[in-house]
């Protein structure tokens, strides 16, 4: 079973909620932490190497499980996306961030613990990152075509809606 497999099987099926919830708690300390070494180490990221020397740089504690779990949701923001099923401790990474489409990708995970944090100040200036909250917020804006009953009616009669083709 690879690593990624392992990481799905724990999340999805993990029957013991004390063990799911200690499990979920470390990994969302383990990619805080990674993402603010990220962060503070940007532009001199040093994101390349074989995937245990990639997960030990960023403070994984030797768990390649919960290391590609951080890859899932790291992968959509990389240039080249990762075959996640396919990495081992050998496999060699050399990872390319694009940084405005991962602080997009965290507003739509609505992981606010990580676009929050002061470490973007180093790569993001606060401006930027307003300006891509904005444009996901403008993106999520829900849309309706639905006709009210108290507007004119679209087929043009003048009358209003309920009163005209809404009555069907």
């Amino acid at each position: 079973m690879s690593y990624f497999s392992e990481w799905n099987e724990r999340v999805e099926n993990d029957k013991d909620q004390e063990r799911f919830n200690a499990f979920v708690t470390r990994y969302y300390e383990l990619e805080q932490n990674a993402y603010k070494t990220i962060f503070e180490s940007y532009p001199e990221e040093k994101l390349q190497g074989t995937a245990l020397e990639v997960q030990e740089y960023l403070g994984f504690e030797g768990d390649m499980v919960i290391f590609l779990g951080f890859m899932e949701g790291l992968n959509p923001a990389l240039d080249e996306e990762l075959d996640l099923d396919s990495i081992t401790e050998d496999t060699p990474l050399d990872l390319t961030i694009n940084y405005e489409q991962l602080l997009y990708n965290m507003h739509d995970a609505k992981a606010a613990w990580l676009f929050e944090l002061t470490a973007w100040d180093n790569v993001l200036p606060k401006e930027k990152r307003k300006e891509i909250a904005k444009q996901y917020r403008t993106d999520h804006i829900a849309v309706s075509t639905k006709v009210g009953r108290n507007e004119p009616c679209p087929c043009g009669s003048g009358k209003k809606y309920k009163q005209c083709c809404g009555k069907n």
